[in-house]
């Protein structure tokens, strides 16, 4: 049977999602315990994508084939009972052999989520991104306009970035700001290396002054990394939804409940 599975986990702990050598992945403690609770010496899931070291999920979406017949709830339970705490199931799916993790997923979504403060983060530390002074807000949503659409991502892609294309669809970047606290929301159909990290961190140059809204649209022109302000920090990104066809029936957003804190 294949079994997709809804993940969380604060990546804090972690050298990203992909198995290393050193084992110190999510991805690797992850499949040490679905092959415990199907009693096989392995286990290999297929992931919906990447996050890098530092980088949190509230829905990662994995699979697996297994021939061990466990109810559910053994994969949920059972799985998290094996886990280390910075790591969850929260839900359990059996899905037809057609279903991909990653190839049948037609969208992702991820939050930033940015304290501006000139007192640097200290209970929430690794939980959330700082910029020392407050930000024009109005200024980076303009900017963040120009990045709508199908475009050439180049600016904002790392070097090491694998993907075949940088052609993405971003249908979605949202920005809210409360009590200092700012929220970017991005839906696209797929993202690039660091895509996130870089565009946040452009849109942090336009709130502080060092770039214009208007300067978004010639970043995004040059197609050239070397153009564009550098890379944010990785502590304030979630994943936080997988968009896949109704027919496979898998929740497609994070419980809201679950990120209620940022509300």
């Amino acid at each position: 049977m294949r079994i997709a599975l809804g993940i969380e986990y604060d990546g804090r702990a972690f050298s990203g999602w992909q198995t290393q050598p050193h084992g110190n992945t999510v991805q690797d403690r992850l499949n040490q315990a679905i092959a415990q609770i199907a009693g096989v010496a392995d286990i290999g899931t297929l992931a919906a994508g990447r996050t890098d070291a530092g980088v949190h999920a509230a829905m990662q979406v994995v699979h697996f084939d297994c021939l061990t017949q466990r109810p559910l709830n053994a994969w949920v339970r059972g799985v998290n009972a094996l886990l280390p705490p910075e790591v969850a199931v929260v839900w359990a799916r059996e899905v037809p052999e057609a279903f991909h993790a990653r190839f049948s997923a037609f969208s992702r979504s991820y939050s930033y989520f940015l304290l501006t403060s000139q007192v640097r983060p200290c209970l929430l530390a690794g939980k959330m991104g700082w910029f020392h002074q407050a930000l024009d807000v109005e200024a980076m949503r303009e900017a963040a306009a120009h990045l709508l659409g199908r475009h050439d991502f180049s600016s904002f892609r790392a070097s090491e970035c694998q993907a075949k294309s940088p052609l993405k669809d971003l249908q979605r970047l949202d920005i809210s700001e409360q009590d200092g606290l700012i929220r970017f929301d991005l839906l696209a159909d797929a993202f690039l290396h660091h895509m996130v990290r870089n565009i946040v961190g452009a849109l942090v140059y336009v709130g502080k002054g060092a770039l214009r809204a208007e300067d978004m649209a010639g970043l995004l022109a040059a197609r050239d990394r070397t153009f564009a302000p550098p890379t944010f920090m990785p502590d304030g990104l979630y994943l936080t939804g997988v968009g896949y066809p109704e027919i496979y029936d898998l929740p497609s957003q994070a419980d809201a409940a679950r990120l209620a804190l940022w509300r």
